[in-house]
């Protein structure tokens, strides 16, 4: 049996950026793209809509990865509206297969017409003002929802950082444009992202927002020691929250060595499941993936092997209703939530 999917963070846009600024619909839909995504495979796995993010790498992540972009002039926030235009050019080119998101009645909406359901997350808020006016061009252009770090600090604080293994106790916690920040995403209902943030930053965020905490795509340190990742902690004051947690497939993030290549499979993802299961319970735990940002493990490949993910699910006597819940509704739910629609 089939499943729908929701993802909570992909990287679509990133690579679409790097490759085909040129024609990024004619790459999606024509299934040129050679990353985890593109929209015949996207419909072979059953994604149905996500996160996606607008995200500006490192500099010379761009010089290594796409050598021919011009890089003399260095603006952050011109490169999240470049690829803000991309999303909602792939909207544009659809002929109806996409849709661009500003609420959960949109998601539902678009499962239930059978569209893509895109909606526009921003991850690291670099470069942005103090007083939230870019914040609020963003959430008027159609963003709904943001992290403010990436791995780097800002001047709203410092992403978490550090080598393996490690804690993610990396440094300090949201400064006070920061807090402001939080404040402002708050006051427009957008979901905050927890999942690049420090213990001290998250704890801040936790303190200062009253709405259902969410982590896109972070995975259980108990299982994998990566800073990024979230302990048994902060797992509980997420589902006290009433929010979700997204498992990410990434395999640097999933396995207990914290080795990147892809021999672990697709059991590694389920034993994260299995123990954000049994500290957070079913509502609380969601997916994740981090499609074209991270290498999968092997026996997923890319976006086409969601239906592999499901059937081992099925093997272990993951019930009908809990894997809905896992692939689509508790997305749903806490998007609701937080959106207030």
């Amino acid at each position: 049996m089939s499943f729908k999917t929701f993802d909570g963070h992909n990287d679509l846009l990133l690579r679409l950026w790097l490759h085909h600024h040129d024609d990024p619909a004619g790459a999606f839909f024509g299934g040129t793209e050679q990353g985890h995504l593109d929209y015949p495979r996207m419909q072979q796995g059953g994604f149905a809509g996500g996160l996606f993010a607008l995200f500006v790498p490192p500099r010379r992540y761009v010089a290594e990865m796409a050598p021919q972009r011009d890089l003399q002039t260095w603006q952050p926030q011109a490169i999240l509206w470049q690829q803000l235009d991309i999303l909602k050019t792939l909207v544009a080119r659809s002929d109806g297969r996409a849709r661009l998101c500003l609420s959960a009645a949109d998601i539902a909406a678009c499962r239930r017409d059978g569209v893509l359901a895109m909606v526009a997350h921003i991850e690291g808020a670099d470069g942005f003002d103090a007083d939230g006016e870019d914040l609020a061009a963003f959430y008027q252009a159609g963003v709904r929802s943001i992290g403010p770090f990436w791995n780097l600090p800002n001047r709203f604080g410092e992403g978490v950082s550090g080598g393996f293994p490690g804690s993610p106790d990396s440094g300090p916690g949201l400064t006070a444009d920061g807090e402001r920040l939080i404040g402002f995403a708050a006051e427009h209902r957008m979901l905050i992202d927890v999942s690049h943030m420090n213990e001290k930053a998250f704890w801040d965020t936790a303190r200062l927002s009253r709405a259902p905490l969410v982590a896109t795509h972070s995975n259980a340190h108990a299982l994998c020691p990566q800073p990024r990742n979230l302990t048994d902690d902060q797992l509980r004051a997420i589902r006290d929250s009433d929010g979700v947690v997204g498992i990410n497939f990434g395999n640097a993030f999933l396995r207990a060595d914290g080795k990147r290549d892809a021999d672990g499979g697709l059991i590694e993802i389920v034993k994260h499941c299995e123990h954000l299961l049994s500290i957070m319970g079913r509502d609380h735990v969601a997916l994740g993936s981090d499609f074209d940002g991270i290498s999968v493990p092997a026996e997923l490949k890319d976006v086409s092997g969601l239906p592999a993910l499901y059937a081992l699910m099925r093997s272990l006597n993951y019930d009908h209703a809990l894997i809905e819940q896992l692939a689509w509704g508790n997305w749903q739910r806490v998007l609701q939530q937080i959106w207030q629609d």
